[in-house]
């Protein structure tokens, strides 16, 4: 045997070799998980939806205050309808639209500040207004329908807010 041979034999196989441990490091930018976006773009929804929904209520209010004090004012400046199911005196109503008015403004500057209070109120007043203006299709079409529209959208603002103040 030669020399080189007998070297090869008596040393043990070499191991390739191995990686020093790492200490552990913080994720880059590009590495990092998706969770914290994510709750950021949620709580910026949240906070959208109630500053709309509050802004929302704040001016349905108002211009529904202001429909009432006009009928209030003057009981013929809103044509009557003949032979209407639901009749009513308009004065009458035009007291309870800025009862109504006021609430919705009321339950706007709850919703602004962020209290529970103005969401529920929110929405319970919301309902109300749209099945007074829904009532009041007929005397005031148009107006009647921008506002139950309007009141729908507050209404789904002021639900969806509560389902992802959660997630938030």
């Amino acid at each position: 045997m030669s020399e080189q041979q007998e070297h090869q034999q008596t040393q043990p196989p070499q191991t390739p070799p191995q990686a020093e441990p790492q200490e552990p490091r913080e994720p880059q930018a590009a590495e990092q998980p998706a969770q914290p976006q994510q709750h950021d773009a949620t709580a910026a929804w949240v906070h959208g939806l109630s500053m709309f929904a509050g802004v929302m209520l704040i001016l349905i209010g108002v211009l529904q205050a202001m429909e009432g004090l006009a009928a209030v004012l003057n009981d013929k400046f809103y044509v009557g309808t003949p032979n209407y199911v639901f009749e009513f005196d308009v004065t009458a109503w035009g007291w309870s639209q800025m009862l109504i008015g006021v609430m919705l403004a009321v339950a706007g500057y709850g919703v602004l500040d962020g209290r529970l209070w103005g969401r529920v109120i929110g929405i319970i007043v919301a309902v109300l207004s749209t099945v007074a203006n829904f009532l009041y299709t007929p005397h005031s079409p148009v107006w009647s329908i921008l506002i139950v529209l309007l009141n729908i959208a507050v209404i789904w603002a002021l639900c969806v807010h509560s389902r992802f103040a959660e997630d938030a």
